[in-house]
């Protein structure tokens, strides 16, 4: 069985769906039931999203993206220094 992947904005969407019936004075697990997801990943997603609005979330994959791609230049030009350096001596 494939597994579903999710939106940020629907985890959001989830995770403040289980906030409303927990104030309605349901358990956990029969909130965490109810939008269809194991504990544990409703408990991964509210370490990650919790608190966030759709556009905030929006903007940390953003960001994240960004991170990588800088991350991915710096090694790169990094690595072509250690080249000529060795190749200069």
């Amino acid at each position: 069985m494939g597994q579903k992947k999710h939106k940020p904005e629907e985890i959001v969407a989830k995770l403040r769906q289980v906030d409303v019936l927990l104030s309605q004075g349901r358990p956990v697990a029969e909130a965490i039931r109810t939008i269809s997801v194991t504990p544990f990943t409703y408990y991964r997603w509210r370490k990650e999203f919790g608190g966030l609005k759709s556009d905030q979330v929006k903007r940390l994959r953003d960001l994240e993206k960004e991170n990588e791609r800088l991350r991915k230049a710096v090694s790169d030009l990094t690595l072509e220094k250690l080249i000529l350096k060795e190749a200069a001596s």
